[in-house]
């Protein structure tokens, strides 16, 4: 819009007289990670109601989050992050509030998706995806079945060097907070410390810390036991069905990925009907099939093919027993000691 206004100054009345819909046509420019909708959204979403979109891709939350708080949000109107960010956001005065009555297919949410504890309401927000972290395995290469976030973090002799752990911060200490009983959103500096001391002996006995690769190397058999968020272990399981996806018995965190408008929005109109349409059954049921992730999208979870219940059981989980899990939620002031931790964890030999 930018290049446009400028030419408009320098040309004058001309343009409009010459390209009166160039000059007013809608865009909002879309900051999402890679694949995680439809490649022909911008197609599909332009036919159905004259709108334009260009789509950023950023690789994580913390990308976009810088890029937004350095900016104030200017030059974005949608953001997909994952609900501690959102909620980061909101506190900062970045996002806008959801016009409810601007969403209309808001009512193919399941009712849990309204309980979320970062937003309940919806009302900064809106979820896109939800699930679990939990424990990915071979069951020919694991003895027995893992039932404990210690099955990870204190490995068997023979399954020392055949594991891998995600680093990103909050999942890093979740899976050490949720072993000791702790809630994954502690800032407390003894819980700190402990949970660090703890991972760190940990490192020495991994393959690798690996957020992008663990299910491939699942597949492949250079890793016999990973820690994985549920959608991408239903990617090992695709491809080989010895693997299995298992939550411990000590629980989980409930992760959700939302969507927010930017305060800084210079077409707000336009983003909630991006929403809207995101918020379709089709959309919805695009999600599950292709991200292999849980959707709190009723109607598009309800269109899916039922054997993919069968498959990847994971899937079968219901929104109901998601919300008994402990939601990450923005730590605020505590984010500074719960970093050092995590890098104090990074850093050790």
């Amino acid at each position: 819009m930018t290049a446009r206004k400028l030419y408009s100054l320098v040309f004058g009345a001309a343009l409009v007289l010459l390209t009166p819909a160039a000059a007013m046509a809608e865009k909002l420019v879309i900051s999402n990670w890679d694949g995680y909708m439809p490649k022909d959204m911008a197609e599909k979403f332009k036919a159905a109601t004259g709108i334009e979109l260009e789509i950023a891709v950023h690789a994580t939350n913390e990308e976009i989050m810088g890029k937004v708080t350095a900016s104030g949000g200017e030059g974005f109107d949608v953001l997909f992050v994952s609900s501690p960010f959102a909620e980061a956001l909101n506190n900062l005065g970045l996002v806008q509030p959801i016009d409810h009555s601007k969403v209309p297919n808001l009512a193919n949410l399941y009712p849990e998706a309204t309980q979320l504890k970062h937003d309940p309401g919806n009302v900064f927000s809106v979820p896109y995806t939800w699930g679990t972290t939990g424990l990915c395995y071979r069951t020919d290469l694991v003895k027995g079945s893992p039932e404990s976030w210690n099955d990870l973090l204190k490995p068997s002799d023979e399954l020392k060097g055949k594991v891998t752990m995600l680093s990103t911060d909050r999942w890093l200490m979740a899976a050490g907070f949720l072993a000791n009983g702790m809630s994954v959103n502690t800032t407390e500096q003894a819980d700190l410390d402990k949970v660090r001391d703890q991972l760190i002996e940990t490192k020495r006995q991994l393959l690798a810390f690996d957020d992008t690769t663990f299910y491939s190397k699942l597949v492949s058999g250079e890793a016999s036991l990973v820690h994985a968020w549920d959608g991408w272990c239903n990617y090992g399981i695709a491809a080989k069905p010895e693997i299995k996806y298992v939550i411990p018995k000590e629980g989980s965190d409930l992760w959700v990925d939302a969507i927010v408008v930017t305060k800084a929005s210079k077409n707000p109109e336009a983003a909630h009907k991006f929403i809207d349409f995101v918020l379709n059954a089709e959309n919805g049921k695009w999600v599950v099939e292709n991200i292999m992730y849980k959707s709190p999208n009723k109607a598009g979870m309800e269109a899916i093919d039922k054997a993919m219940l069968t498959q990847y059981p994971n899937m079968a989980i219901t929104p109901a027993e998601l919300l008994k899990f402990e939601q990450l939620r923005d730590l605020g002031a505590g984010m500074k000691a719960f970093s050092r931790s995590v890098s104090e964890i990074m850093a050790a030999k």
